[in-house]
């Protein structure tokens, strides 16, 4: 029974490796080509009748050629997990060092993150950041509310207010407080929000006395403040040869694929609610929320710069290399993860 299975899913395996390579209807006889052992024509379309049964592979047309449906791609991924775990992008190296030589322009370095990842996948890339991470700081004020509560309001270059509210345990004088904000000020006025968390975590964290607890202490909220930030804006990059696919030669799919790629906040929800604390995530077909998008897939990672989390992946039809993307998207987010946090790109440096 056990070699029985094990047969069915090899020959999913092959139909669905055939399938992204070829990009046309996998025919038993191409199945027994591709095989180096010898198993018969009549062997393999048995297992093929097995998988269509299970709804993993269906007939487009009545030859007896057939192509994966989106159960099939999902079952495949599990059958090649381990493999999957096993891959390792081959560029980490070039990637860190693009992140060491511009760690100081994170939005430059994120837009060469978008076009390594066009070049190395063929696929529509993106890079999802979030849209208040190269603001800048333009003015912060402090008011005291509730006895003894302190309202923290950070202006930001782009016209939005972050508010952050502090509750500190410890006493503090009006003439603390007006002291702590005219060196937030002096200190931070005109400094990215990213910059602002890389002086965090690097320059000023490691310098705080119990005299100024109160200055880490805004640190600390307002660094939580951030990571709870739901707002973001995706940039997408591509080759020429991601529009050559065959599934893109309907008119009609290429507008629906279109005006997916507008609805940018329905895919920052897709990719929050989804990841967990997984390493990357795959999602396709009714996991959309719109059975017009069913035969596309995304496949995504979350990756942090200085604390700050973002996403990263490539989308597409569901015709995906998924054993050759995944590791590149999962690899790619966790490089920029560890080269960024607690001073790791200092360190890379020296």
């Amino acid at each position: 029974m056990k070699s029985d299975l094990k047969r069915e899913n090899l020959a999913l395996i092959d139909l669905i490796e055939e399938y992204i390579k070829t990009r046309v209807p996998v025919s038993s006889k191409a199945i027994c080509e591709k095989k180096t052992s010898k198993v018969s024509s009549a062997t393999i379309r048995n297992e093929l009748m097995k998988l269509e049964q299970k709804g993993f592979i269906y007939q487009p047309y009545t030859s007896a050629a057939r192509i994966p449906t989106l159960a099939g791609y999902r079952h495949y991924i599990d059958l090649v997990s381990d493999e999957i775990a096993g891959a390792q992008y081959d560029k980490i190296d070039f990637l860190k060092g693009i992140l060491v030589n511009n760690y100081r322009d994170i939005t430059l370095v994120l837009h060469y993150i978008k076009q390594l990842l066009a070049k190395e996948t063929d696929m529509l890339t993106f890079v999802a950041e979030p849209e208040i991470a190269c603001d800048t700081m333009q003015k912060l004020d402090v008011f005291k509310i509730g006895g003894s509560k302190l309202l923290f309001v950070v202006s930001l270059s782009s016209g939005l207010d972050k508010t952050v509210v502090i509750k500190p345990d410890f006493e503090i004088s009006e003439q603390q407080l007006k002291v702590a904000v005219r060196y937030l000020n002096d200190e931070l006025a005109g400094m990215r929000i990213f910059d602002i968390q890389d002086k965090y975590i690097d320059e000023i964290s490691g310098k705080w006395t119990t005299d100024n607890k109160l200055l880490s202490l805004f640190f600390k909220e307002f660094y939580h403040a951030l990571i709870e930030m739901n707002n973001y804006y995706i940039h997408f990059d591509s080759n020429i040869e991601f529009l050559e696919q065959p599934e893109f030669d309907a008119k009609d799919l290429i507008i629906l694929f279109l005006n997916l790629m507008q609805r940018q906040d329905m895919l920052v929800n897709i990719m929050q609610k989804n990841i967990g604390t997984a390493d990357w995530k795959v999602v396709m077909g009714e996991e959309f929320g719109n059975p017009e998008w069913s035969d596309f897939a995304l496949i995504y990672a979350r990756y942090e710069i200085f604390g700050i989390p973002g996403y990263l992946g490539v989308i597409g039809p569901a015709r995906m290399d998924y054993k050759v993307l995944i590791p590149k998207v999962r690899d790619i987010a966790r490089t920029i993860t560890e080269t960024t946090k607690q001073g790791a790109v200092v360190r890379y440096e020296k």
